[in-house]
């Protein structure tokens, strides 16, 4: 195949083996670890198909441009360090004739340890996650970063990703923290934010989450997955509204 594939990586040794066995049948898979203290590169080292990459992370879209530079080829296909290729995506992949001015999405299958998140918006999410690097890449943004598109079509791929992208509640809390000043830093001096504003931004993401995505029939993961988002935001802009005080200071 001619599609190189791209995983950021930091301690994920929970995680990664499971990640680069479902990505044996690809001949270049790049690891770029930004600091692991844990067995993760020794896992990615196991691997003969991998070359492992240590770098520094800059924000998620910098970090992502940066690794596919270490690719052979001009397709990459960025997957994550908790995420599986089904075989059925892998199959579609061997044999698809890929079209440089189309970006393609994958379908994706949220777990939370082993089970399956069928609801809260996190099911069958459609993401962008190959591109040819000739034509586009990933935008500068550090948090919530995405593949240019201008100019260029989309499809979807038949198959799946399997997402395993929380084992613990503490992950929630620490990503929540990790995300939201993130997007402070991304947004200070573009966005305005208010004290008033994440409350109700707050609460109105858990009701989008528990109640319209039907996150209550998920059961108490349901409820860890909406409490998280509705804490997640709620940070996002009071960070956002101490950077934005700092700056005018």
């Amino acid at each position: 195949m001619n599609i190189s594939v791209v995983v950021l990586a930091k301690n994920n040794e929970n995680t990664i083996k499971k990640t680069l066995e479902s990505l044996k049948g690809f001949s270049d898979v790049v690891v770029y670890d930004n600091g692991s203290t844990d067995k993760t590169i020794e896992i990615a080292k196991s691997f003969s198909n991998v070359n492992l990459v240590q770098g520094q992370f800059k924000g998620f879209g910098w970090t992502k441009n940066q690794a596919a530079s270490f690719a052979k080829n001009d397709w990459i296909l960025i997957i994550d360090s908790d995420e599986v290729v089904d075989l059925e995506l892998f199959t579609t992949l061997k044999t698809k004739t890929l079209d440089k001015n189309i970006v393609y999405k994958l379908n994706f299958k949220a777990f939370y340890k082993d089970i399956q998140v069928k609801y809260c918006g996190w099911n069958n999410q459609k993401i962008k996650r190959l591109y040819n690097k000739t034509i586009t890449k990933y935008n500068s943004n550090d948090v919530h970063e995405d593949i240019i598109t201008q100019n260029l079509q989309m499809e979807v791929l038949k198959g799946n990703v399997e997402h395993y992208s929380y084992h613990t509640i503490s992950q929630f809390i620490i990503k929540a923290d990790h995300y939201s000043s993130l997007f402070a830093k991304n947004n200070a001096g573009k966005k305005n934010s208010s004290p008033t504003k994440a409350f109700f931004n707050g609460m109105y993401s858990f009701f989008r989450t528990y109640i319209l995505k039907r996150g209550f029939l998920d059961g108490y993961v349901g409820l860890i997955i909406a409490y998280s988002h509705m804490v997640t935001n709620f940070y996002k802009y009071m960070k956002l509204y101490e950077a934005n005080k700092e700056l005018k200071k």
